[in-house]
């Protein structure tokens, strides 16, 4: 019988002498994944130290008060009369207060002799002077206490990385039990919205008979609204990047984008809640408040602005807006 050699469909295929070559192949291979391997460590490390720094940086004019009154009179002209009218009375004080961290962090506050306040939280990167068109509503329309604090690395306080609310909701119950009165709202816009939701699962001071929160455009968690942006501005999937970013985040400042959550808390909360958002939201999609009223469990009410973009309710329906606000104050409109 005629012996086969199996080896001569390989040697056919490869050459002679393939079982020397194959070692040669692999190690060359394991070389270049090695290689590939690190370029990728390199990139993503270096990617996520960009984002961090691209999300959180502070605005590096967030001190220039003066630059912010001007934009605040030129956008919202209604505001000035009113703001020279509290100065001359003494009645709109900047307040320092030092958080557990030992920063320093600022805030205005309008003192209306009253025992209804009103807590305005500022958006990503804006600072307290920004939304004093919405103080002027709660103080002279209504009558309210104003309170105002720069949030953590905005404005006059001290912070190196914004923390998009989740850290904030400490700081603004550290204010709030401050200047707590009888009757409270917390009132904020975009970070701030979501810094409010963020709150309203805490435990308040009992001695605060009646607190609601206002929603305007907040988003519905730090990692939904980052991946948006991510494949939105860059067209990246959230594969690597998002959760190399997040753990960055963990390890330098103490939180993650999955942990900072506004839909989350607003499930375990029993406040008072209006949501507020612009029909053509791109930059927080509007799909999005409609998840958050989905999930808060009563007492809510939702209102969504035709043809407004972020953050645009107030400066394309003021009179509504400011409508809105006293039924939902009163318990009208819930």
């Amino acid at each position: 019988m005629q012996n086969f050699d199996y080896m001569t469909p390989i040697r056919h295929i490869f050459g002679k002498e393939p079982i020397t070559k194959l070692p040669e192949v692999m190690r060359h291979l394991g070389k270049c994944m090695i290689v590939l391997l690190v370029i990728f460590i390199i990139l993503t490390i270096g990617g996520s130290n960009y984002m961090l720094a691209f999300s959180l940086s502070p605005d590096s004019q967030r001190t220039d008060t003066a630059n912010c009154y001007r934009e605040l009179f030129k956008e919202y002209p209604e505001t000035r009369p009113w703001t020279d009218s509290l100065r001359r009375h003494h009645a709109l004080r900047d307040t320092f207060l030092t958080m557990p961290t030992g920063e320093r962090h600022h805030a205005l506050f309008i003192n209306n002799a009253s025992r209804k306040t009103a807590l305005i939280l500022h958006g990503w990167r804006d600072c307290s002077i920004d939304f004093l068109y919405l103080a002027r509503i709660y103080e002279q329309e209504l009558g309210y206490n104003v309170l105002l604090p720069d949030l953590h690395a905005h404005g006059l306080s001290d912070g190196d990385l914004i923390q998009m609310g989740w850290l904030d909701k400490d700081d603004a119950l550290r204010w709030l039990t401050l200047f707590q009165t009888d009757t409270m709202v917390v009132h904020g816009v975009s970070m701030g919205g979501a810094t409010a939701m963020m709150m309203s699962a805490m435990i308040f001071p009992k001695a605060i008979k009646d607190i609601r929160f206002i929603d305007d455009c907040g988003y519905t968690s730090v990692w939904e609204e980052f991946s948006g942006e991510l494949k939105n501005q860059f067209g990246l999937p959230e594969f690597p990047l998002m959760f190399s970013t997040s753990l960055l985040c963990k390890i330098r400042e103490g939180w993650s984008f999955g942990e900072a959550s506004a839909i989350n808390e607003v499930r375990n909360s029993e406040y008072p809640m209006l949501f507020i958002h612009g029909s053509n939201d791109t930059f927080v999609p509007t799909e999005m408040v409609e998840r958050l009223y989905d999930a808060k469990p009563s007492k809510k009410s939702l209102w969504i602005t035709d043809s407004c973009g972020h953050a645009e309710s107030y400066a394309k329906h003021k009179k509504e807006y400011s409508k809105r606000i006293k039924d939902f104050l009163m318990g009208t409109s819930i």
